[in-house]
């Protein structure tokens, strides 16, 4: 006769189950024990991982379990694979597998699926949340950009940039889609209309900012948004072609590139230039090679090799090569044309942030930036620099004589209240641009919306019925038009030019804090300056998602799908 069975009483085996004569398998995290015919292993597993606390009965308390610590643990994994882009193999590696246990030795480390679709079901949480929060913003700027993977997929990326509750600049990765067919204003702009009707931002933009590419100009103009061409392109070019319009310049940077190639990719050299500097009591610095596409490649390869010329010159001495260092009389060249680019470099930098307001500085910053080059010009005896900067005068005017004229940028320049009139470099162009923000003014001063200034009567009358038969009706309808569009035009003026007789606020003050406080004062011009200072001067932004694309889509990891790379960086840039 068989032996009866044993009768399980303890109340863990209400959340185990048997497997095999040897082992039991947790119903709640799947984890498999070994099991001696006593429940010993299992109240240990189940007491540590899930929380419960043990009853009465040597088993666990009655209730459902409590699983935050778990929980917690899981988001803050799907978050480190998100903000540190990741692999979702990461779950699988030796190491970090011996980390966890250390740091805690009863958390089950989600499998590379279950990972996934953590990061899956996070992408769709944030997505949503991000489009809900959209939907209170009253305007966006977009930036967007191109770029190809390792793979040779392409993508595009949009960011949107907006004035979160009136008071500080804040962006949203809105996607990163790829793009297989060819890049045609149509097919851009359909892709950027989709993902405006997705978030819900359609009649809200006011700028799309790109690079100066054909089909990106046009692709503006198909969705009939205003457009302004990044700042840092724009740049770029001014001074890349001025580079390369000065043969002089154009040896020695090859001279340059030869010598940081030797260093760069010689073990001795490199070695040799370490020793040298620690001789020294110098930090250890490396050479920086230039990269064709980005000009200030250029400028910081120069201006490493003045900072270590002494090192490098010594390094040289004592190996054995034909490479030589670049002359005293290079150097000079070098140290006055680095005195003409650095402010180029300033202007790069300063007009690529993306916390702080940067539309507005465009103009300003360009009429600075050309004050500054003729003063420089002026002071240099280096007959080269003079050449270039000569080349980077002429570019610089013809580039500024067009921004001055877009009205996005000059209309921001208006409205922010550290630059105003005085940011313009021409009395005509700041009048032109205070009779677009009349207009601007005078057109919202129209809406049902609108607001009168405090402290500030309109010099509107209210209309009255003129009476009368319906002959005189389409008379009557037009003269009340024509006074309410003069009426509101002279409110607008009025508005305009008491804020423009203002004093400016410093330059390192914040312009949006500045609004916040008059608000009421200058309703309609507050509503605008929401509107006109979101826009970005650069599309950099779209830049630095793809500078993390590159880590996400890289040798290591060119198996991912397009989808699985467009979850990664949203959860990377919006958390």
């Amino acid at each position: 006769m068989e032996p009866a069975k044993k009768r399980r009483t303890s109340p863990v085996w209400e959340h185990f189950d048997l497997i095999s004569p040897n082992k039991v398998k947790c119903l709640l995290c799947s984890r498999e024990l070994g099991y001696n015919n006593n429940t010993s292993s299992m109240l240990r597993h189940y007491r540590a991982i899930h929380e419960i606390k043990e009853g009465h009965g040597g088993g666990p308390a009655q209730g459902r379990p409590r699983p935050t610590r778990k929980q917690d643990l899981d988001e803050a994994l799907v978050n480190l694979i998100g903000k540190d882009t990741q692999p979702f193999s990461v779950v699988e590696d030796v190491g970090f597998r011996a980390f966890v246990a250390l740091l805690d030795p009863n958390y089950v480390i989600p499998t590379r699926q279950a990972i996934k679709a953590m990061v899956d079901a996070k992408y769709v949480l944030e997505r949503n949340k991000a489009i809900a929060e959209m939907q209170k913003v009253a305007a966006v700027s977009l930036t967007a950009d191109m770029w190809t993977s390792i793979n040779m997929d392409a993508y595009l990326a949009v960011t949107c940039h907006f004035v979160e509750d009136n008071t500080r600049l804040n962006s949203v990765l809105l996607g990163v889609q790829q793009f297989p067919q060819t890049h045609t204003a149509e097919n851009l702009a359909r892709v950027k209309a989709s993902l405006m009707e997705e978030w819900g931002i359609t009649d809200k933009v006011t700028c799309l900012v790109t690079d100066g590419a054909a089909n990106m100009i046009s692709c503006g103009k198909q969705l009939k948004l205003r457009h302004a061409i990044c700042i840092a392109h724009t740049l770029n070019l001014i001074v890349k072609k001025s580079l390369d319009m000065t043969p002089a310049l154009c040896d020695i940077r090859a001279k340059a590139r030869k010598l940081v190639g030797y260093f760069r990719s010689s073990t001795l050299a490199k070695e040799k230039l370490v020793s040298v500097q620690r001789q020294l009591g110098r930090p250890t610095l490396k050479l920086l090679q230039e990269v064709e596409t980005r000009w200030n490649s250029t400028y910081h390869m120069l201006q490493r090799l003045v900072d270590l010329r002494e090192p490098v010159g010594a390094a040289l001495a004592s190996l054995n090569t034909e490479i030589t260092t670049l002359t005293s009389a290079e150097f000079t060249t070098i140290s006055g044309c680095l005195s003409l680019l650095s402010g180029f470099n300033d202007a790069t930098i300063e007009l690529s942030e993306e916390k702080n307001v940067s539309g507005s500085k465009v103009v300003p910053l360009l009429k600075m930036l050309e004050q500054m080059l003729q003063e420089e010009m002026a002071r240099t005896a280096v007959a080269v620099a003079k050449e270039m900067g000569e080349h980077l005068l002429r570019q610089l005017r013809e580039r500024l004589h067009t921004l001055q004229s877009m009205s996005i940028m000059s209309l921001a320049t208006l409205l922010d209240p550290r630059f105003k009139l005085i940011g313009f470099f021409s009395p005509l162009k700041a009048a032109e641009a205070t009779k677009r923000l009349v207009t601007e003014c005078g057109a919202l001063i129209r809406t049902p919306e609108a607001v009168q200034p405090q402290e500030n009567p309109s010099t509107s009358q209210p209309e009255q019925e003129t009476p009368g038969n319906k002959l005189w009706h389409k008379l009557d309808q037009t003269v009340k038009l024509s006074r309410k569009t003069k009426n509101a035009t002279a409110d607008a003026t009025v508005e305009v030019q008491r804020y423009l007789a203002e004093p400016n606020i410093g330059r390192l003050e914040d312009p949006l804090n500045y609004w916040q406080t008059q608000k009421h004062v200058y309703p309609n011009l507050h509503k605008l300056a929401v509107t006109f200072l979101c826009t970005p001067a650069s599309s950099v932004p779209c830049e630095r998602v793809f500078s993390k694309a590159g880590e996400v889509v890289s040798k290591k990891r060119n198996r991912l799908s397009p989808k699985t790379v467009e979850k990664i960086l949203f959860l990377n840039k919006n958390q």
